[in-house]
């Protein structure tokens, strides 16, 4: 049967796996280009047409060296506080309430754009979205793990002064995880934290790399979310662990899919996960190259798991909430308002069942 869609509109939704290079709309990459007189590699498409029918990846490194490209054209503070901005306008009309947003200053900093104008033009529209659309953000700085540890290294120390105001919320590892296991930036990590004892700390591990790979991450690295993660399901002892600490994995679905993690939505190990009560968030990973954002992975987990009911739907959006690094009076009003929707479509449903009951009679 499933749950109708406008159920799945309308329930609160926090995002925590997205990544604000990844946010960069075909459109926006030609306009930010030619504003900032870029020239595109030779070969580059010529078309947002063309360019969209490029985005279809045998593998996770192949959509990097075209998302690298995409982020080139990010300059200014402008540029960020428009890509930034466009990506809340889409979250909410979607019904996100709670955003916490990856970015790789690397990538930017390679390019001699300064970590300040990248944290300048995210906090402005952070700052806007909270504004606009009462939509609560934390800004989670991500390492580039392909990068050797000691450039990471040099990266946390020029973010130092926003770690310690708690600007840059929390610190992230992403990018190529073949052959780049989490022990390799414990030091890193370690510094951060020395910076700032309340900074918040997760890491991608488990798509690409092994259930190995998590574990490292939580036991060298300390973290307290895994992002993707889908590996664990490998290790009965590891998913046993995982809900017994409450850790929470930031799971994609569309992107899984996308770069051939997995064949279909249905493959990935989402009912044994709850199975095994691991919490878990629906997240759109880097949705202007995947195709879907994050009410698109929402409906697509809704066609492929029919099984699941308000009940279920509900308690996967509380453990997302509860898994947020927002404060504990926000989580505790983003439940109520969850059942408070379970709460109406239930009755709805009812009343529905008594009118065909009673037609029948």
């Amino acid at each position: 049967m499933g749950v109708p869609d406008q159920f799945l509109r309308e329930l609160p939704k926090c995002e925590h796996h997205v990544h604000i290079e990844g946010t960069l709309e075909a459109e926006q990459l030609f306009q930010f280009a030619n504003r900032n007189n870029i020239s595109l590699p030779e070969g580059f498409p010529a078309t947002i047409e063309d360019l969209k029918a490029k985005y279809n990846f045998a593998n996770l490194q192949e959509f990097l060296d075209l998302y690298y490209i995409g982020a080139s054209v990010i300059v200014t503070e402008e540029d960020f506080y428009e890509l930034a901005f466009a990506y809340f306008k889409k979250a909410a009309s979607q019904g996100v309430v709670h955003a916490e947003i990856f970015f790789d200053p690397q990538s930017h900093t390679s390019r001699d754009v300064s970590i300040v104008t990248v944290v300048s033009g995210l906090t402005r529209a952070c700052k806007e979205a909270e504004k606009k659309f009462s939509i609560t953000t934390k800004l989670i700085m991500c390492l580039l793990r392909h990068t050797a540890p000691s450039e990471c290294s040099k990266t946390i120390e020029s973010a130092k002064k926003y770690i310690k105001d708690g600007t840059i919320a929390g610190l992230g590892l992403d990018s190529s995880e073949k052959g780049f296991p989490p022990s390799l930036f414990v030091e890193c990590y370690e510094v951060a934290k020395k910076y700032n004892a309340d900074l918040r700390l997760t890491a991608h591990a488990g798509e690409e790399g092994p259930a190995s790979y998590v574990i490292e991450a939580l036991d060298l690295l300390k973290v307290e979310r895994i992002d993707h993660g889908i590996r664990v399901a490998d290790d009965d002892k590891l998913l046993e662990r995982l809900a017994e600490e409450k850790i929470m994995l930031t799971i994609c679905p569309l992107s899984n899919v996308k770069l051939q993690v997995v064949d279909k939505t249905a493959d990935l190990p989402l009912q044994k996960l709850l199975d095994y009560g691991v919490p878990f968030s629906i997240n759109s990973d880097d949705p202007a190259y995947f195709g879907g954002y994050i009410l698109d992975n929402f409906y697509q987990l809704s066609k492929e798991y029919p099984q699941w009911g308000f009940f279920t739907w509900g308690q996967i959006v509380k453990n997302s909430i509860n898994g947020s690094w927002c404060d504990a009076k926000r989580k505790e009003d983003l439940v109520d308002e969850v059942d408070k929707i379970i709460t109406k479509y239930v009755n709805r449903t009812v009343d529905e069942v008594n009118r065909i009951e009673g037609k029948k009679f």
